[in-house]
């Protein structure tokens, strides 16, 4: 055992935190402690970037016509992917994708401008900067969990039109619309295995040794 573990007790949180994180679309009213969301900041805040870029940007939308004017795009959004689905969009329609109207807490997150100036770790592979605001993403999922409080993590959007709307500067790009709330019950199963979209396919048939996987 590595002389810097954690605690059997500490690491069965993280694991556990890690198991049962949910992208929840079921949000109760009552707010947020500010508290709470500042600490899931600073977990997102903590997050590893290439290059030490932090290309993350966190905008809160407290404004209620913002808020309409935000859910709008998505069910714009949420008919046009309907109509690329073909055989499975009534299937789509039926689920539900996002709690935009309901959840306390509605916060976008975009990568900032000028990101060409970052070369370290991006030079042959541009999209780093995704993946680091995706880390963010997921340490401040991971933190509401631990803290009781549910995220939903919103990608049905048109990212001009988003920026328009928080009045981004060119160059950066929305990657996220985040709902976050209290709910009654956070899903036994990712909500998508419930509803038959889609199984958690075997972590074996993804791992290989020397060459592509069979």
């Amino acid at each position: 055992m590595s002389q810097h573990a954690y605690s059997d007790e500490d690491k069965a949180a993280v694991y556990r935190a890690i198991r049962e994180r949910r992208d929840m679309r079921h949000f109760l009213p009552d707010p947020v402690d500010p508290d709470v969301i500042q600490r899931m900041l600073e977990a997102a805040h903590d997050a590893p970037s290439v290059g030490y870029m932090q290309p993350w940007r966190f905008i809160c939308i407290r404004d209620s016509a913002l808020r309409e004017a935000v859910a709008q795009l998505v069910d714009e959004e949420r008919q046009a992917t309907a109509q690329a689905l073909d055989e499975r969009a009534q299937a789509f329609l039926e689920l539900k994708v996002e709690g935009i109207r309901e959840c306390p807490e509605l916060w976008v997150v975009s990568l900032c401008d000028a990101r060409e100036q970052y070369v370290f770790g991006r030079r042959t592979i541009n999209e780093m900067d995704l993946a680091s605001a995706s880390c963010a993403i997921q340490n401040l999922w991971l933190a509401g969990r631990a803290e009781g409080v549910g995220v939903g993590w919103v990608s049905l959007f048109d990212p001009e039109a988003l920026k328009s709307l928080i009045h981004a500067p060119k160059g950066a790009w929305p990657i996220a619309i985040l709902c976050i709330g209290h709910v009654s019950a956070f899903y036994d199963s990712p909500m998508l295995a419930q509803k038959g979209w889609d199984q958690r396919r075997s972590l074996a048939t993804l791992i290989s040794v020397d060459t592509w996987p069979e």
